[in-house]
């Protein structure tokens, strides 16, 4: 049985690692980046696309693979600072592109291409999800949807053999526009001490495809950093050392 999976924005950050796991582990990877020349892992098949572009950017995704895919990973996302102070249709519009009709088409041809055994499909959320505040609205507002489309496709798609799920992570890697010194301050600000890994997203994932009766679930992957409901975004805030 072939062993073919596609990872959205896999040329850096938490993506790449995630596709270097794989390949690791013995697995052909569509690494999706957004331009031709952005770097992809070595062994990886690169499928240049941009995921505003809908379904065209769904179709080039689907045609790079060698074979139907049996795991599809949904992680490219656009994350831009906005409020509701600030908040405007034009960047809610541009993060539901990105984060959400993205995978639901992408989501839709990966069922399309058929393929044998179990097929999984894992969303990228966020752990703000779990105790939300404010900032970052329009994508914690992507993010929400997202959650709602992993559910409504875990629904949708079981009948094909298809498993649905998700994994929520905290802050992993310093953001743009953080400083590092807020990143290493506010990295473990959470009850077990302890800063959320890339590392830890790639156990996640194994994890997933490792459960074959597991669908429609969320792994939320904060350290318990959501018990302290904290009123703003972790890297606005100061923790006291």
């Amino acid at each position: 049985m072939n062993k073919v999976a596609i990872v959205t924005g896999a040329g850096k950050r938490v993506g790449r690692v995630l596709a270097e796991g794989l390949l690791a582990d013995g697995w052909q990877v569509v690494a999706h980046v957004r331009r031709d020349d952005d770097e992809v892992p070595d062994g990886a098949i690169r499928a240049a696309a941009d995921l505003a572009q809908g379904r065209q950017a769904a179709e080039t995704i689907l045609a790079a693979c060698p074979a139907p895919p049996r795991l599809l990973v949904n992680n490219a996302a656009r994350f831009a600072a906005d409020t509701l102070e600030n908040f405007s249709a034009e960047e809610l519009a541009a993060h539901m592109a990105v984060n959400v009709a993205a995978p639901a088409l992408l989501s839709a041809a990966f069922a399309a291409a058929g393929g044998e055994g179990d097929r999984l499909i894992v969303n990228i959320l966020d752990a703000k999800l779990a105790a939300p505040n404010p900032d970052f609205l329009s994508y914690t507002l992507s993010k929400a949807a997202l959650a709602t489309l992993t559910d409504l496709s875990a629904r949708a798609l079981g009948g094909q053999s298809i498993r649905v799920n998700a994994i929520a992570p905290a802050l992993m890697l310093l953001s743009e526009g953080q400083s590092a010194d807020n990143f290493d301050a506010t990295h473990a600000f959470n009850p077990l001490g302890r800063g959320v890994e890339p590392a830890d997203v790639l156990r996640a994932l194994q994890f997933l495809m490792d459960s074959p009766a597991l669908t429609g679930e969320t792994l939320t992957l904060d350290s318990g950093q959501r018990f302290w409901r904290l009123p703003r975004d972790v890297q606005f805030l100061e923790p006291k050392p």
